[in-house]
This record gives structure tokens, C-alpha cells and sequence, in this order.
């Protein structure tokens, strides 16, 4: 797990909330402080779709960021600053298998619960934190080192300058 202070808050949030940069990460869930608190649970209602839609759409367990991000962005848009917001993204099931067969850290895919990337704006600051989540006990942390390489290289490529890797 590493933290990432972002040099460049615009460009994180314009990455983030209108570009296309996190658009293939799954939403675990938003919290978002204006003159309410909105809470967005990424967690998909199975029940709310036809059998057809779910198998046609490729339906995850979780909305697709670029699903929900228009919404979310209609939250924090305006003339004010959020007083506050966390979005908790996952990669995606496909995405871990390749990362787990490309990325050498000697887990199985099916060993991986889950890849994640905790974004949080609060008191005028904005990082990012890095979390793994693995259904086998392991004192190897070379999941962990793969992934946190894994997200420099995308805030890198993404160029999002940042500090703390």
C-alpha cells in the first residue's frame, strides 16, 4: 500500500470526472460532501436488469465508473468546492487476470479479491492510496509492490504528477 499525494488537483479531477482515464475501474462505492453528504453504494441490483441484459451487458458485481461518474460530476460541479469526497475504484475481474498473469507477482488471479485505488479530496488536499485484497494469507508482498507499481506507472502514463511513491 503506498499513498500518493497528487501535485495537480485539476488534472486528477478532470481525469476523474470527465475524461476517460479511470473509465474502465468498477465503483465500490462514493461519498461526496456538499451541502449534503451523498453516499453511491457501486454495488449493481442484479434484480433491477432483464436475464438479457445481464447476459448481453457483461454485467459486473459493480457499476462501471464511466457509468456513474456523470452523476457524480453533477454533484461537485459549480462554483463551490466539495467540501469533501472519496471514491473507491476497483479493477475490474478481466483486468486482474491480466494483471495477474502479465504482472509476475506470483498469485493466481482467483487468489485476488481485489485491486484498489481510494481516491480522496478533503481539507484542499487530494492523494490517492493503493489497496489489495487477497483470500489467501501470504507474508510474500509482491502483490501488493506489483500493484503500487502498477499505479504509479498509470498516474505516470496518465501524466498525473504526484509525490510519495
Amino acid at each position: 500500500m503506498i499513498a500518493l499525494r497528487i501535485e495537480d488537483q485539476k488534472k486528477l479531477t478532470s481525469e476523474l470526472f470527465v475524461g476517460e482515464l479511470f473509465d474502465k475501474f468498477l465503483l465500490r462505492e462514493a461519498t461526496i460532501v456538499t451541502f449534503n453528504t451523498f453516499h453511491v453504494d457501486g454495488r449493481i441490483r442484479h434484480g433491477y436488469f432483464t436475464d438479457q441484459e445481464l447476459e448481453l451487458g457483461q454485467i459486473e458485481d459493480y457499476s462501471s465508473w464511466a457509468s456513474v461518474k456523470p452523476f457524480c460530476f453533477s454533484l461537485i460541479k459549480g462554483k463551490r468546492l466539495p467540501e469533501s469526497f472519496q471514491i473507491v475504484l476497483q479493477m475490474p475481474p478481466r483486468a486482474v487476470e491480466r494483471f495477474a498473469e502479465n504482472g509476475g507477482p506470483g498469485v493466481k488471479a482467483e487468489q485476488i479479491e481485489g485491486l484498489y485505488l481510494n481516491i480522496r479530496y478533503e481539507d484542499g488536499r487530494l492523494s490517492c492510496v493503493t489497496g489489495v485484497s487477497a483470500n489467501v494469507f501470504s507474508l510474500d508482498r509482491s502483490l501488493d509492490r506489483a500493484w503500487d507499481d502498477a499505479v504509479v506507472s498509470f498516474f505516470k502514463n496518465g501524466r498525473i504528477p504526484f509525490a510519495g511513491a
